[in-house]
């Protein structure tokens, strides 16, 4: 089963087989060489008659003070080398009163040591007890009593068991964790399959380790992306049929009045229906500007562009159009020489213009200006029109958008002026911008990057 979880917990299993095991050989060899010392050193000690010698101290004495004297090695055997059995001699109520270590005088013997004392006799009284500190655990040996091989398959079988409970908690924990850290990734995944079938609020929820938080955070920040997406498409297909419907119903009603009578057939009513079919043919250019612009296709012909002269020229171009609604027109044009498009620049000015012109009221007052900043001109159109409200103005530039969708459609507009202006101004590198103030007026600016040298 090729799963996470799975893949994880057997390798939690692989460290703490291999763990224990490792530890459970090293612990055996080390007890194993440990025990062979303890053996050879209690044997040496018989052959050496040290036994008799603490049974003649014991009778000159009458008691086991001062026995360290008679004990071979430095100190009374203390530091008589590194990994050597520990040496204790006990009366014989079984106190200790002589320890190598000097960490156990006046301790009794435990169960397990009183069993494997050797005596010290006088007179065939017992008196005390030798006895050497076995290491904690063995390992089998040939050269092993039937007694001491016991004892070390004793403390074998214990670190077994030992072994067993660690790799069964191993195990459990190996469990437990691989699959703490495999949920929040299949749950992700869970979410992802249902954001593909289209459940578009699917959310992956944010939990785990970093790492993978970080990846249910970015799943839906994504998502969150593909959802605004559809729902600006699905937008703008509503929008496109509704700008779409609204010529070609016209177009047909007044071809029906045509062919049933109702309308004479004059020039005037076949130059409304080629007004109607003008303005699908823009519909349809500025879609298609778009759509280049969203493909990073946009032809643009690039060079220095006199950008004062292109300001001193709206002026020109709509100024019978400011006269006729009676608004206050004013260019100043300044001095500036960017890198731009002329075609693009200029149509991008108009926009911006013609935006002011339809929402200016009889007296108002447009202002087209041109500043100079640190490495850009700015073109800055002002009005004092109605002004966009604060919740619609991040929207201006949004395809199809209008504040009042009547009255710019009974204009002549299709709602992708500003949104075309947007493209083609960030094509050549520059940027847009808008601020507005409801009921006072709005300033839309674009900037564009001067020309080097």
């Amino acid at each position: 089963m090729n799963r996470l979880w799975v893949r994880l917990a057997l390798a939690f299993v692989l460290v703490t087989i291999s763990g224990v095991g490792a530890f459970g050989l090293l612990a055996n060899w080390s007890a194993a060489q440990a025990f062979s010392t303890y053996i050879a050193r209690q044997e040496a000690f018989l052959s050496s008659g040290e036994l008799d010698v603490l049974a003649a101290y014991y009778e000159d004495h009458a008691t086991w003070d001062g026995v360290a004297a008679v004990i071979p090695g430095p100190n009374g055997g203390r530091g008589a080398g590194r990994n050597r059995p520990t040496m204790l001699i006990a009366d014989s109520a079984g106190t200790v009163v002589f320890d190598e270590a000097g960490l156990r005088v006046g301790t009794p013997l435990t169960a397990e040591e009183s069993a494997r004392t050797l005596d010290v006799s006088v007179d065939g009284a017992v008196v005390g007890f030798v006895i050497f500190e076995v290491p904690d655990g063995a390992a089998a040996g040939s050269a092993f009593t039937p007694t001491q091989q016991a004892f070390l398959n004793q403390l074998q079988l214990a670190l077994a068991i030992a072994g067993g409970i660690s790799v069964a908690i191993g195990i459990g924990l190996g469990v437990v964790i691989s699959r703490s850290l495999a949920a929040p990734l299949a749950r992700t995944a869970a979410a992802a399959h249902a954001f593909a079938d289209r459940d578009w609020a699917q959310r992956a929820p944010v939990s785990g380790a970093d790492e993978i938080a970080d990846v249910a955070r970015a799943f839906n920040t994504m998502a969150d992306s593909l959802q605004a997406s559809e729902a600006a498409r699905r937008s703008l297909m509503a929008d496109i049929a509704h700008e779409l419907r609204t010529p070609l119903t016209v177009m047909q009603g007044n071809l029906r009045a045509i062919l049933d009578g109702v309308y004479p057939l004059e020039t005037a009513e076949i130059a409304n229906l080629y007004d109607e079919t003008r303005l699908l043919s823009r519909l349809v250019d500025d879609l298609r500007e778009l759509a280049l612009a969203d493909a990073g296709r946009l032809s643009l012909r690039l060079q220095a562009l006199d950008l004062g002269a292109a300001v001193a020229q709206v002026g020109v171009q709509f100024a019978a159009a400011a006269d006729s609604q009676e608004i206050r027109l004013i260019a100043l044009p300044g001095a500036a020489t960017v890198h731009g498009d002329p075609d693009r620049v200029g149509q991008a000015l108009r926009n911006l213009v013609g935006n002011a012109l339809r929402h200016t009221p009889t007296g108002g007052t447009i202002t087209v200006e041109l500043t100079e900043g640190p490495g850009v001109a700015r073109v800055t159109v002002a009005d004092t029109g109605e002004g966009v409200a604060a919740d619609d103005l991040g929207h201006v530039f949004e395809r199809f958008y209008r504040a009042d969708r009547s009255r710019a459609r009974a204009s002549g507009g299709t709602g992708l002026g500003l949104a075309i202006t947007k493209a083609w101004i960030e094509a050549m590198g520059g940027r847009v911008g808008a601020e507005s103030e409801l009921g006072r007026g709005s300033r839309f600016w674009f900037e564009l990057p001067l020309a080097q040298g």
